[in-house]
């Protein structure tokens, strides 16, 4: 085969998403560096998933524009270290091919190493070990090769080779790898994609599944505790891994990527922005995700923003007990409260300082909420109730405080959500104040929750045990069915300005029927962006919020 048009590298990619697809969790099990967020194979996969779909949607016999379509894929949907490197990959690769119909041998290897370059650039330390590595010595190779052979099918044999042996490599490169036995992770998803897209030139069957058969092989669990046994909680120095997208706003401030890279860089590490026309992809390990975010926000509105705490992640994994850092005095504190752990950690990892366990059936007392604020240490304090019924309660803790303290005047959690996003460490307390109230007073929330009683109110009628659908404190629907409130609900709240539909899925539901409401979401309003959360919050199946 000496030349591949759309069509035939569309079915390539195809391919390579399916392999990958299908090893994905040994991905995971293999990662280790550079901390543990252990999903290294979920997040290529979703990016490559993401990347594939907007290929087959944007196939064209044009080479040039099937490569265009999986770019702009990948660049929406990565995710990861590893992920944001595959998409910077074939970023490069698609703009090194985009004004060809067809690909020769010596054109798809110079557009490897276009990506390589590409991807390089993206990152602001390159460690080498690396999916980076990875690619580089492949492409490299499908360069040299390219010189003596035509046939793309035989180019892509030999670069496969040369991946697979710079992935046996990768060991003698980080240290840590070799310590625990694994190669690095990342690297072992591109050669999975790599192995698709041999096969799919070929014609063959993708290789089986990755199956240990050997203890030098077993990435179980109890393999995957190991891995990560080898890091103490403690020294993870940047706890969250924060991940969105901006999307770029002419009448802000003027973005310029490497400017961008440079002053993120102040904010942690493991560094990744890429970026087009229309939107900035950011991916970073920070201490303060809060600040983060709001530097983001100076170049447009932030969108499919995702936050994970990878201390707790490397608690889980490893089962120790976090070691309590020392305690220090700070000059500020956002106190929020909210029901449900994954509730709170979400609020945590947007930059909230402390949650109060509360809500509705468990209002906090003035004191409850004074002796939260005294236990944060802070010199400056603002207090967000997520309830209109702790509001009261939350401006007496303010007057009783000995410190500088306000109130935003939250009443659910997705008002608190875009409130704690809106959070300037530089502005003064009444600045913080104006700016969140502001922030969250274009925030639409919907909740879910059962009746306690019959009753009839605003002409509906309610049965005990009934789902309500509530919309901005209105019952609007009354049912015994939880899929039609939710859908009545949705379709009460979405209209043509949403852009973002957040599902916050509590204990009386399931991961399966939010993600099947996700998907609903999606095929019947295609323009609106959808994020799905385990906030795991008692008596509210579903928190929705729409902006």
């Amino acid at each position: 085969m000496k030349t591949i048009n759309g069509i035939q590298f569309a079915e390539m990619v195809q391919m390579g998403a399916h392999h990958l697809a299908q090893n994905a969790a040994y991905v995971d099990a293999l990662n280790v560096f550079p901390v543990p967020d252990g999903d290294t194979g979920t997040n290529m996969n979703l990016s490559m998933t993401s990347g594939a779909a907007e290929t087959a949607k944007g196939t064209s016999e044009h080479l040039g524009k099937t490569a265009q379509s999986l770019a702009k894929g990948l660049l929406m949907g990565a995710r990861g270290n590893s992920g944001v490197i595959l998409s910077q990959l074939f970023r490069g690769f698609g703009k090194s091919v985009e004004g060809h119909a067809e690909l020769t041998a010596e054109q798809f290897a110079a557009g490897l190493q276009y990506g390589v370059d590409t991807a390089y650039k993206a990152v602001m330390k390159p460690v080498e070990g690396t999916i980076l590595t990875v690619a580089k010595d492949a492409a490299k190779k499908a360069v040299e090769a390219a010189k003596e052979v035509d046939a793309i099918d035989e180019l892509m044999t030999l670069t496969l080779e040369e991946a697979k042996a710079s992935l046996k490599r990768t060991p003698d490169l980080l240290p840590v790898l070799k310590e625990v036995g694994v190669v690095d992770s990342g690297g072992q998803g591109l050669v999975y994609v790599y192995e698709g897209f041999l096969a799919s030139l070929k014609g063959e069957e993708l290789p089986e599944k990755t199956v240990a058969s050997s203890m030098d092989e077993m990435v179980s669990a109890e393999h995957h505790m190991a891995i990560q046994g080898f890091m103490d909680t403690a020294d993870i120095e940047f706890g969250f891994c924060t991940e969105f997208m901006v999307r770029l706003d002419e009448s802000k401030k003027a973005f310029d990527e490497g400017d961008f890279r440079n002053d993120l860089s102040a904010f942690g590490d493991s560094l990744l922005v890429i970026s087009d026309d229309e939107v900035a992809k950011i991916h970073i390990h920070s201490e303060q995700p809060g600040e983060v975010l709001s530097y983001g926000q100076q170049y447009g509105d932030l969108i499919k923003i995702k936050i994970e705490n990878m201390r707790e992640q490397h608690t889980d994994i490893v089962g120790e007990q976090p070691k309590k850092a020392k305690k220090t005095k700070h000059p500020y504190a956002v106190v929020t409260v909210a029901m449900g752990s994954g509730v709170s950690e979400m609020l945590k990892s947007l930059g909230a300082s402390a949650v109060i366990e509360g809500g509705q059936t468990m209002n906090p007392s003035t004191e409850d909420i004074v002796k939260a604020i005294e236990e944060v240490g802070a010199e400056r304090v603002l207090i967000l109730p997520n309830n209109k019924n702790i509001i009261m309660a939350a401006e007496q803790a303010a007057e009783l405080l000995e410190i500088e303290a306000a109130v935003v005047p939250t009443k659910t959690v997705p008002q608190g959500m875009a409130a704690v996003l809106a959070f300037n460490p530089e502005a003064s307390v009444e600045e913080n104040q104006k700016a969140m109230t502001s922030a969250f007073a274009h925030v639409k929330t919907g909740q879910i929750t059962h009746a306690v009683r019959d009753t009839s109110i605003d002409g509906v009628e309610i049965a005990k045990d009934d789902f309500m659908s509530i919309s901005e404190g209105k019952i609007i629907l009354a049912t015994k069915d939880l899929d039609e409130a939710a859908k009545e609900l949705l379709a009460s709240m979405i209209d043509e300005d949403a852009e973002l539909l957040t599902i916050l899925y509590g204990e009386d539901t399931t991961e399966d029927h939010a993600q099947s409401l996700a998907e609903w979401v999606e095929e019947t309003y295609p323009d609106v962006e959808v994020e799905v959360y385990n906030g795991k919050q008692p008596l509210y199946p579903y928190i929705l919020s729409v902006e």
